[in-house]
């Protein structure tokens, strides 16, 4: 039997792959080590070791594990939302294998682990690359406003709490989606004179309009309910580890005011999204010393940060491992059976 026809996607040529440059590959690495160094410069070694050993390792693990369950089984379930809305029904068993081996990929590199699973719902689905690959770009994009959203919230319920410089990120989220939005769905682009002679040099002219590409497919045909709606969707994932936070502190003999978390954690969840360092390793800790010194010794601090980030991104880790012999047979193996809804379907047929 034939296979169905794959629509063909416009965009730019596919280049040969590239080796990294070296400074790439080992910036993080140094990063890492020099955000510790100085760390360690303010925190004695004894005291850090200290507060790790006086915590209550039991009532900690007792709530970062389920925390680390929960995020994994809604964060598919979010997935499974955008996959309906966007390319058609995947069913929740069979997302949940890329979403928890995606955790275990995203340590080495996060960037990979988006192209994993692009190309994992592209196998499953038997859509254009690009084309998932612009809802994966979406979910991350979106995920991140979300978070800022919270922080934005956290900034103005307690003003002199917050470093006035602080309030540049929500303004540059707000300035990045407008100019995005505004290009992507309107073709508004008055940098085009100057751009269009850059595209020449670069060999892109005569592939259309950079917004008629498939890898912004999503955030044309998205309806900003959609945006909202995901939004929504994400918040129960804050919410929860919030309140897994919260407690999870007092076992590290702390007591953090819960308005200065809802401000401020949004803060550092974001900066452990950047792929900035070794295993978003360093960015945290010195946060959670930055933000909460006021209320806890940077000792603790660090020790929790520490602790709470190995703990959770080891959490994810082990479910990854558990999902990848599925996962790989997915992704290397035979393709599965046409899973595109009816009208996509005889689309591609045609």
């Amino acid at each position: 039997m034939r296979e169905p026809a794959v629509q063909r996607e416009n965009g730019p040529a596919q280049a040969r792959p590239r080796t990294p440059a070296l400074w790439r590959r080992y910036l993080p690495l140094l990063l890492t080590v020099l955000i510790f160094i100085y760390i360690f410069r303010r925190v004695p070694f004894s005291r850090f070791l200290e507060a790790l050993q006086g915590a209550d390792y039991v009532g900690f693990f007792s709530l970062m594990l389920p925390n680390s369950m929960f995020y994994f089984a809604w964060d598919t379930l979010v997935l499974a939302f955008l996959m309906r809305w966007f390319h058609g029904p995947l069913a929740y068993r069979d997302l949940m294998p890329v979403r928890a081996v995606s955790y275990v990929v995203s340590l080495m590199n996060t960037h990979v682990a988006r192209g994993a699973m692009a190309f994992y719902l592209t196998r499953q689905l038997r859509a254009p690359f690009f084309q998932l690959a612009s809802t994966v770009m979406f979910l991350w994009l979106v995920e991140l406003t979300h978070l800022a959203l919270w922080a934005t919230g956290g900034m103005l319920a307690f003003p002199g709490l917050t470093p006035s410089k602080m309030y540049w990120v929500p303004v540059g989220y707000a300035v990045f989606w407008f100019i995005f939005l505004v290009y992507v769905r309107t073709d508004f682009a008055p940098w085009r004179a100057v751009t269009r002679p850059v595209g020449s040099l670069l060999g892109l002219k005569g592939r259309g309009r950079v917004r008629d590409w498939p890898i912004f497919r999503t955030f044309r045909q998205a309806p900003f309910k959609r945006y909202a709606q995901f939004v929504g969707l994400r918040a129960p994932m804050f919410l929860v580890s919030l309140i897994f936070h919260y407690y999870a502190v007092r076992t590290f003999g702390m007591e953090l005011p819960l308005g200065q978390m809802i401000a401020f954690l949004p803060i550092i969840f974001m900066l452990a999204s950047l792929p900035i360092t070794v295993a978003h390793l360093g960015t945290t800790q010195a946060a959670w010393i930055l933000f909460f010194n006021g209320y806890a010794s940077e000792s603790q601090l660090l020790a929790y940060s520490l602790a709470s980030h190995l703990a959770f991104v080891l959490g994810r880790a082990v479910l990854g491992l558990v999902f990848l012999p599925r996962a790989y047979k997915d992704l290397v193996g035979p393709f599965q059976a046409l899973r595109l809804p009816a009208a996509s379907a005889s689309e591609a047929s045609r």
